[in-house]
């Protein structure tokens, strides 16, 4: 039930979210040029109702028809959708957005249809002749269905839509709207409740009033943020504490609310304070008839003030004020008294284990990647695939670029994810959805964008071949990692080596690390045995030779080598100048390799690291 409601929230919004430019152009030319506008234009104002009810739902229509019956469903979808609209009396009337929902999809279904009941039929020659003129009729058709069929049955719908929301405003009903968005919005609706149905119905309403109330419902950012303040100043567990306020400044500011939906899912009773601080602040924008000129994306501080009216800009920020402070506090009682200490990633991997064990599979925490070496493309996908997926992929990226070149990171929605893709990154709660949109890669599943040891185990793994054990730290885990024991020093650092064989540089790499009391002897034997399995060369005249998993046992401390070869060692078909040894316990050399990654990002660096004689210079470039 959960997935049906997900899957079509989202077909809903997907129809929207690519066309959300035009929407914005439209709001910012109604709040600029309007008589009550920043800057009243007659002329200027008289291009907002041709964007409304012509170029608007053409381009949801269109988009809807291409999803269905790609570019010929586009273009039908936009012929059918006309007749919705001249059967209103094009600008006269109501704009026809919800219909576009329904004309552009149908069309596209139709053509489909269509096409495939041709496919074994078309005549030669006349292939072009049927495609063009198919189109052509069909669209007719459906145009003329639109504008006696849909046309009058969307305007009654619309109206029936419109005055149950009037009448929710004049009974001061509509803040109890807020009992349903909330939960709705951490189930991944929150672009389908937004783009799918109130952005439609708020175009009518602005159309009418010049400006609406439910364009405010989903997007005021204010009861996210009192949940992050919240868990910033009272959560117990440090991780979740430290990674709240780069929460916030990506909800607030960059308008990506799925950033907070993983710190409700974790203590679901705090759903209770977006609640009751969406409440409220629906409550005040009714009572002094506060609304926006056009839907607000994404719901950043900065999209919402962008769009309200002149005469209300201190009224909208003052509902989105009240909203955060009733939810912060609603919240903070609740993370005082019900928080146990238990982090945002143990949560995530409490659900990740009761899902697998319902459906009597086995699971870890983080996963195992097949094969790392063969991994070519990274998904990371979201509802949307415009909010937090494109900053995870963004963050990913970054981490990894210097180290394994050959690898893509992309974001997308979590049903548009590519054939080719190898690894899929997705919220726990979409991973179903995820399994379904492309059977064949691996899921990686998430809690949190910012700090989640499943990222973490992934990078280990694509990058040195290895799985991350992830566990609760003791108390002693947690001391030395705060005194950041020193894993890379001078006595780690040979220059102007040779080796004829690439055994011959792991030896001598393992030989320094045992050298260093970082591990016992036999662990080279292990970095040996590892390479058999599969190569540590990572591209760029970089390898990462390192012991297997097994030999974590002959590991004393945390210890990362590194051993020049200006000329050169072949690591099969590649040479490496560059040879990093790593023992590691735990994650404690986690940081080193991404300052490695971070050093890597620079060919200059690169270049002048493979041939330097300065030990003091290659300290300072990984330190």
């Amino acid at each position: 039930m959960k997935n049906a409601l997900q899957k079509f929230g989202k077909f809903l919004s997907a129809m929207v979210m690519p066309n959300i430019g035009a929407f914005i152009a439209w709001g910012f030319i109604t709040a600029l040029f309007i008589p009550a506008g920043w800057l009243p234009n007659e002329k200027l104002a008289a291009i907002q109702p041709y964007m409304l009810f012509y170029l608007l739902p053409v381009l949801i229509a269109y988009t809807g028809g291409k999803m269905v019956g790609g570019a010929r469903g586009g273009v039908i979808g936009a012929i059918a959708v006309m007749g919705a609209v001249a059967g209103v009396g094009g600008t006269d009337g109501q704009p026809m957005l919800m219909g576009a929902m329904i004309m552009g999809p149908l069309a596209g279904w139709v053509i489909k249809k269509f096409d495939q009941f041709m496919e074994d039929k078309m005549p030669a020659g006349f292939e072009m002749l049927i495609n063009n003129f198919s189109v052509g009729i069909l669209g007719m058709l459906l145009a003329i269905f639109g504008s006696y069929i849909m046309s009058p049955l969307m305007t009654a719908i619309m109206n029936v839509l419109t005055a149950g929301v009037n009448a929710l405003v004049s009974a001061h009903l509509l803040p109890l709207a807020a009992i349903f968005i909330e939960p709705a919005k951490v189930l991944f609706l929150n672009n389908a409740i937004n783009h799918g149905i109130f952005t439609p119905i708020g175009a009518t309403q602005v159309e009418a009033a010049g400006k609406s109330i439910m364009y405010m419902l989903e997007a005021n950012p204010g009861p996210g943020l009192g949940v992050l303040l919240a868990y910033m100043f009272f959560a117990k567990d440090k991780t979740t504490k430290q990674s709240a306020p780069g929460a916030i400044i990506i909800h607030f500011l960059g308008g990506i609310h799925e950033i907070y939906f993983p710190y409700v899912l974790m203590n679901p009773i705090v759903i209770i304070a977006p609640i009751v601080g969406n409440i409220v602040a629906i409550a005040f924008y009714s009572i002094f008839n506060v609304g926006l000129v056009g839907p607000s994306s994404p719901g950043s501080i900065i999209a919402f003030l962008s769009v309200a009216p002149r005469d209300q800009i201190i009224l909208v920020l003052a509902g989105v004020l009240i909203a955060a402070a009733v939810s912060f506090l609603v919240a903070s009682p609740i993370i005082r008294f019900t928080d146990k200490g238990g982090s945002l990633e143990d949560a995530q991997a409490d659900m990740s284990a009761m899902k697998a064990e319902a459906k009597g599979q086995k699971t870890v925490s983080a996963g195992t990647v097949k094969n790392p070496g063969d991994i070519k493309m990274i998904i990371f996908a979201c509802d949307a695939g415009m909010g937090s997926s494109a900053m995870g992929a963004t963050k990913f990226r970054n981490r990894i670029k210097a180290i394994r070149p050959d690898i893509t990171v992309k974001n997308t929605s979590v049903d548009n994810i590519p054939a080719a893709c190898d690894i899929a990154v997705v919220q726990t709660i979409l991973a179903d959805r995820a399994r379904k949109s492309c059977p064949g890669a691996q899921i990686v599943e998430i809690g949190n964008f910012l700090a989640d040891p499943a990222l973490d185990n992934l990078f280990m793994q694509i990058s040195t071949g290895d799985t991350m054990v992830t566990a609760a730290p003791e108390k002693e885990d947690i001391v030395e990692k705060v005194t950041k024991p020193d894993v890379f020093t001078k006595e780690g650092i040979l220059l102007n080596q040779k080796a004829a064989t690439k055994e011959e540089a792991i030896r001598q790499a393992g030989q320094l690390l045992v050298d260093r009391g970082c591990v016992d002897p036999s662990y080279i034997d292990a970095m040996l045995e590892r390479e058999k399995i599969v190569t540590t060369y990572m591209g760029m005249g970089l390898a990462i030779p390192h012991g297997t998993t097994q030999a974590k046992g002959t590991v004393k401390k945390t210890g990362i080598v590194f051993v020049q070869y200006p000329d050169g060692v072949p690591f099969g078909d590649e040479k490496a100048q560059l040879v990093f040894g790593i023992a590691g316990i735990g994650d404690e050399h986690l940081d080193m390799l991404a300052k490695v990654a971070n050093a890597l990002d620079d060919e200059k660096v690169i270049e002048k690291m493979k041939t330097t004689n300065d030990v003091n210079w290659i300290l300072k470039q990984l330190s």
